[in-house]
């Protein structure tokens, strides 16, 4: 085998034979032939090279160490006010504390790059998700191990690779910095913060791909993590380590549905996780500016690979996402996560198995794309108090074209998850928001997930909205309608216009109570549609202030006793006497 020794100084014949045996110690075999090349610049040393291994002992080699230890030294009062002392201490101290060494590299060589994907000849050990980092400072992730390469995916831009550029194994996995200042921030898909804040102090390191909790170490669902939307939390409720998919064509707001269940997680004990993919930057700094002016940011993370970034950026944030997740989730928190959306993130991955030269499957989509799914969310789940106790609630958004949810995506992930919301174009244009279809939307955790309040309150509404629509039909073709059919028309138009809600005004568990057993009680079904919200909005505020104590009875009791009820329906009607009284003056006015 040959072996290459590059120098400064002529070796002598026994440094040689040192150098050779050494080489046969490392490598296992005795039959090397030493080639010697001589180099100025590495100004003392020297450096051996074998088979896609390198030994650098070599003046110019331990240069580089040291400024990669002083880098690492000063990056830490980037941002932060220290005095020139304190500086200078901490910088001797590393200096003092630095052990020159022999670096070991495997190294490689790049034969072809392009579109952020780079083939490289010569790293034979490196395994899949293993970090390489290139000669010009950009780190890569192995994607594709072949036979005689490997495919690498970029973290950043391929301008400074080209033909033969080196690249060095790192032999760590690809993962992120976590910890509990991340709260609050905007980072990207590699932990780094991205929101003109200060450098984050990281409480440890996480990979991105790890494996999903085992059966034994789960527990069922039973806890409601409430979104604060009727719709939702009366008919599909989701319940703390559940996987609900919200799914959609586009602008039918399904980034709305989960803006709204995080703000409604204010002061609930739960950490929310907004991963945002291929999305403009515009569109995420929007969403971080609500948050902030509702006072959700300090309890919220965005992950955000914006469409600007490149495909594996994309790629990697919902693992990155997760693995900040998991870091709450072992400590025994409770954490919601939200993937927006997981079309563009598959949409990344068929470019990037497309690059890397893979078969195409249905929709040119890779045979494994959905495997790319189902290790993601399996992930999420409520664990048993020995396990850590804590839960990941996954809400994936999914936007189909044309309201097709028979694709190739939506179906896989349909199957993975734990029920559907599904938003219908023709509801949204129609005014009725959310979009919420009831007869497509389903949660497969049903009423486990729900208090006793809100089960016996939204009791009938799925079959009584059910009813109302098929009635609605038939009774476009005829004019003569008795009056128990009137009655049912007219209690269903009003839960339609009951389902409408304003955005960013999620509703606690008490006042869904309340509107459910007012409705129920057909408290608004004698109102014109168009007082419906009015007189909602009205009526929540008048138990807010007089009703206080049924208001308090609902959260703490969390259960719908007979008098309660009736106590719920005494104070609608009264309200209701004033509201009609009001209103009367005011029209004579």
């Amino acid at each position: 085998m040959k072996a290459e020794l590059i120098y400064v100084t002529p070796p002598s014949d026994e440094q040689l034979a040192g150098m050779k045996a050494f080489l046969a110690k490392k490598h296992g075999t005795d039959d090397i032939e030493l080639v010697l090349t001589k180099d100025e610049s590495l100004k003392n040393g020297f450096i051996l090279r074998m088979d896609r291994y390198e030994y650098d002992w070599s003046e110019k080699g331990r240069i580089e160490q040291l400024k990669k230890e002083f880098t690492k030294s000063i990056s830490q009062f980037e941002g932060k006010d220290f005095d020139e002392n304190r500086i200078i201490s901490v910088l001797r101290s590393s200096v003092e504390d630095f052990k020159l060494q022999a670096v070991d590299k495997e190294i490689g060589h790049v034969t072809w790059v392009g579109d952020g994907i780079v083939t490289v000849e010569g790293i034979e050990h490196a395994c899949y998700g293993e970090i390489v980092l290139f000669d010009c400072g950009i780190k890569g992730m192995v994607q594709d191990v072949r036979r005689d390469e490997i495919g690498i995916i970029l973290f950043g831009r391929d301008t400074e690779i080209h033909e033969g550029s080196e690249v060095i194994r790192t032999e760590k996995m690809a993962g992120i910095p976590v910890g509990e200042h991340f709260l609050g921030r905007v980072v990207d898909a590699l932990g780094a913060p991205i929101d003109g804040g200060e450098e984050i102090d990281a409480d440890g390191y996480r990979p991105i791909e790890n494996p999903a909790p085992g059966i034994v170490e789960r527990k069922s669902v039973g806890v409601p993590m409430e979104t604060g939307i009727l719709a939702i939390d009366s008919m599909f409720p989701i319940g703390r380590g559940q996987r609900e998919l919200i799914i959609g064509d586009r602008q039918t707001g399904k980034t709305s549905i989960a803006m709204d269940t995080i703000l409604n997680q204010k002061g609930k004990n739960c950490i929310c996780i907004y991963v945002a993919i291929g999305q403009k930057a515009s569109t995420i700094a929007k969403l971080v500016n609500t948050f902030k002016s509702h006072g959700a940011l300090e309890y919220t993370i965005v992950v955000a690979a914006t469409a600007s970034d490149p495909a594996p950026l994309q790629y990697i944030a919902p693992y990155s996402g997760t693995a900040l997740a998991e870091y709450f989730m072992y400590q025994g928190k409770d954490v919601l996560m939200i993937y927006d959306d997981l079309s563009k993130h598959a949409v990344a991955y068929r470019a990037i198995s497309l690059l890397l030269e893979r078969s195409p499957g249905r929709e040119a989509y890779p045979g494994d794309v959905f495997y790319l799914h189902s290790r993601l969310l399996e992930r999420s789940s409520r664990l048993i108090p020995e396990a850590g106790g804590g839960s990941i609630t996954a809400l994936p958004i999914i936007e189909t074209q044309s309201g097709d949810v028979s694709a190739y995506i939506p179906t896989n992930v349909i199957s993975i998850t734990d029920g559907q919301i599904y938003l219908e174009s023709q509801l949204f244009f129609s005014g009725q928001r959310p979009a919420v279809n009831v007869g497509l939307s389903v949660s497969r955790v049903g009423g486990a997930a729900q208090t006793k309040a809100m089960k016996k309150a939204a009791g009938s509404i799925r079959i009584d909205l059910a009813q109302y629509r098929e009635m609605e039909v038939f009774t476009q073709f005829s004019s003569d309608l008795d009056e128990n059919t009137k009655k049912q028309l007219a209690h269903g138009r009003a839960l339609m216009e009951l389902l409408k809600q304003p955005l960013g005004r999620p509703f606690s568990m008490a006042e869904q109570v309340v509107i459910l057993v007012a409705a129920n009680a057909h408290i608004f079904s004698d109102l014109e549609v168009k007082q419906v919200a009015d007189f909602r909005k009205e009526m929540l505020q008048y138990f807010a202030d007089e009703k206080s104590d049924l208001i308090s009875a609902i959260e703490n009791g969390k259960d719908l006793t007979d008098e309660l009820k009736a106590d719920i329906v005494e104070a609608a009607k009264l309200f209701k006497q004033k509201y009609e009284e009001v209103s009367k003056e005011s029209k004579e006015e």
